[in-house]
Order: C-alpha cells, then sequence, then structure tokens
C-alpha cells in the first residue's frame, strides 16, 4: 500500500489571499456606504445649534433676512456645508436659495468649460528623440460636489495631471506617430484626463496638441532627406518624359519617312514661328540631298 502526499500549500495561500483582498473590499465598500448615509447627520448637538440659528433668524428678521438670502446665477451652483457636513448631498442653484447665519457656509462652483494651455513640455519619445510639445485642454465641471469635496483645488489639479499625461502618452509613441497622428494622440489623452479627473467632479471635453517643436540639427537632416527625395523623384519623372518624347520621335520620323514632302512642310512651319518673333536673323535650312553630290567628290 502505498500512500502519496502533494504540498498544497501554494494553492492555500493563493486561495487564502484572494479571499483577504474580497472581504478588504466588501468593508470598504460597507464603510463607505455608512460614511453616505451619515453624512448628512448632523446629531443631537448639531439640531440643537440648527434650531437656535432659526430662532434668530426669526427674531431678528428684517435685518437677517439679507444675509440668509443668495442668489447664484445660470452656470452657477452652491455647495452648501452645514456644520461642516453637506446636506442632502446636492447642490443649490441657479436662482435664490436659504442659509442659516452661524451654522451654514457655501462654496460657488462654476460650471462654464474652462480651457487653458499646457506648458511646453521636453519628451522623449519612444525613438529617443527629444522634442517639445504643448496643447491646449478644455473641461468643465459636471459633480459640484465632488469638486469641492474630493480635491482641494480641481483646477489646479487637473492642469498638473494634464503636463504628466502629455508626457506619459507621448512617451509611448515614436517620432513618425507623433507627427502624423496627432488626433488619435489627443484621443487618447483625452480618455486618460477624463478617467483621472472623474472622482473630482470633472469632465474632460477636449485636448489638442498645439505645437510640436523638434531640435535644429534633426530639423535640418529631415530637411535634406526631404530635398533628396524630391530630386530623386525629379529625376526620375525628366527620365520617363526623356523616354516618352523619344518614342514619340520615333514615331514621326516613321510618319516623314512614308512622305518626304512632309518634312518641306516642317521646315515651312520653322520658318513661320521664327518670323512671328520678329528676329533679325532667319535661317534658311538647306537639304541635305543637295549636298551628297559634294560631300562624293
Amino acid at each position: 500500500m502505498v500512500l502519496s502526499i502533494t504540498d498544497n500549500s501554494p494553492m492555500i495561500s493563493t486561495t487564502s489571499s484572494t479571499v483577504e483582498m474580497v472581504t478588504q473590499e466588501k468593508l470598504q465598500r460597507n464603510e463607505d456606504n455608512v460614511e453616505d448615509k451619515n453624512s448628512g447627520a448632523l446629531g443631537c448637538f448639531g439640531w440643537l445649534l440648527v434650531i437656535v440659528s432659526l430662532i434668530f433668524v426669526v427674531a431678528t428678521f428684517p435685518l437677517t433676512g439679507f444675509m440668509c438670502v443668495k442668489i447664484v446665477k445660470e452656470y452657477e451652483r452652491a455647495v452648501i456645508f452645514r456644520l461642516g457636513r453637506i446636506p442632502d448631498r446636492k447642490p443649490k442653484g441657479p436662482g435664490l436659495f436659504f442659509v442659516l447665519p452661524c451654522t451654514d457656509n457655501f462654496v460657488k462652483v462654476d460650471l462654464r468649460t474652462v480651457s487653458f494651455d499646457i506648458p511646453p513640455q521636453e519628451i522623449l519619445t519612444k525613438d529617443s528623440v527629444t522634442v517639445s510639445v504643448d496643447g491646449v485642454v478644455y473641461f468643465r465641471i459636471h459633480c459640484p460636489i465632488s469638486s469641492v469635496a474630493n480635491v482641494s483645488n480641481a483646477h489646479s489639479s487637473t492642469r498638473l495631471l494634464a503636463q504628466t499625461t502629455l508626457r506619459n502618452v507621448l512617451g509611448t509613441k515614436n517620432l513618425s506617430e507623433l507627427l502624423s497622428d496627432r488626433e488619435g494622440i489627443s484621443l487618447s489623452m483625452q480618455e486618460a484626463l477624463d478617467d483621472a479627473t472623474d472622482p473630482w467632479g470633472i469632465k474632460v471635453e477636449r485636448v489638442e496638441i498645439k505645437d510640436v517643436k523638434l531640435p535644429q540639427q534633426l530639423q535640418r537632416a529631415m530637411a535634406a532627406e526631404a530635398e533628396a527625395s524630391r530630386e530623386a523623384r525629379a529625376k526620375i519623372i525628366a527620365a520617363e518624359g526623356e523616354m516618352k518624347a523619344s518614342r514619340a520621335l520615333k514615331e514621326a520620323s516613321l510618319v516623314i519617312a512614308e512622305a518626304p514632302s512632309a518634312l518641306q512642310l516642317r521646315y515651312l512651319q520653322t520658318l513661320n514661328t521664327i518670323a512671328a518673333e520678329k528676329n533679325s536673323t532667319i535661317i534658311f535650312p538647306l537639304p541635305i540631298d543637295m549636298l551628297q553630290s559634294f560631300m562624293r567628290k
């Protein structure tokens, strides 16, 4: 009787680690749900302060009415903090809204599209070429509460993230791709920025590459290469033209050989062309047949 014993310790450790990760994710989700539910809870002392503030507003209504009524424009939203918490998890506006003195303060958030220039970045491409690239980004805030509660300065953070994203995306491209596929690079940058800034309540609408500056030495080398290729194409075209012209002359000589009088007509046409230019010298062609007798002697 033989007993086979196998070592399953790696499998058991992998399974246990997976179970621990799933358990931690569930606990994290439960904590987030509890925090979301308790985010608007003020507690007994908080409600007491709110009631005292309401009594103060009612007692001094004519004076505090101007302090409690606020206005936000059509393109703005107001995020109200009541004793440090956001009630109802909803922004206020546009139009009129009320705040309580001593317990409420609010932050205005602009929902209009904002554009900014990405400063020129020195980037090393995939084929080890150093280029300077700049661009422009268009974005807007679509969730005012996230832009206020999840990040200290949404605009500044987006600017810094756009610079690093430009470096990361262009570092994986060759120089030829960088010069020819700007639209694809812009789309990939937009997707990367949009995914990264979504927890901040920001929607990236458009990213554009403005200018790509190459080193002077590389520009001269590329210009010399382009000039050489153009000269080569010009020589090929000229050679093809000479070949077609020689074929046409061959066909014309065959036609003239069949009708010798056509050569005399060609002479007369040439004289007519020379006389039309008002030249003082006129050349009369001499038939070669007249000279053959002298050449024999």
